[in-house]
């Protein structure tokens, strides 16, 4: 199944996705990596992450006179954030984008939260730039261009495809 979703979630049921769908999205997705989680449970999120796409990406991206634009952005090995995520999605968002599984405890806040988590596929960092239509903002730029959270406006961000449903279904089992 092919499914647009707009993001933040509102009124739209991840339940009825399942694990091997393909979703594109449309909205704002924030980007997090490793040291981004790790502030959001240590200080809370700078932005509403309610209903969020958080995307673990490092962008990279030209500063001009105009303020910023995006050159590329990927998955990134999304594992790493073990640690945190279930934390994390107990703050809110429903849909994880990343590379890679994630383990069972995220399966279960997946379940918990109602929340899905989606792969991206390496290698395609210039086909979703495409789909980034501005740079709304920028937190924690202290961590690092590629640590900080970028509030991206997308349309038809993707293929992106189910790998864990909020049913428990995941792919790699």
């Amino acid at each position: 199944m092919e499914r647009k979703l707009n993001v933040p979630i509102t009124s739209e049921s991840l339940n009825e996705l399942n694990a091997g769908d393909v979703v594109y999205l449309t909205g704002n997705i924030l980007t997090a990596r490793d040291q981004a989680h790790k502030r959001i449970i240590e200080e809370g999120a700078p932005l509403d992450i309610g209903g969020a796409a958080i995307f673990h990406a490092g962008p990279i991206i030209k500063e001009n006179e105009d303020g910023y634009e995006m050159v590329a952005i990927g998955p990134t090995t999304s594992m790493r954030m073990n640690p945190y995520e279930s934390d994390v999605l107990d703050m809110g968002p429903k849909i994880i984008i990343g590379k890679g599984g994630m383990d069972d405890t995220v399966r279960e806040a997946l379940v918990r939260n109602k929340a899905i988590y989606v792969v991206a596929t390496g290698g395609c960092a210039a086909l979703y730039v495409d789909a980034v239509e501005e740079i709304e903002s920028v937190d924690w730029l202290d961590l690092g261009m590629p640590e900080a959270m970028w509030n991206l406006k997308v349309k038809d961000f993707g293929p992106l495809i189910v790998a864990m449903d909020s049913n428990g279904k995941s792919l790699y089992d």
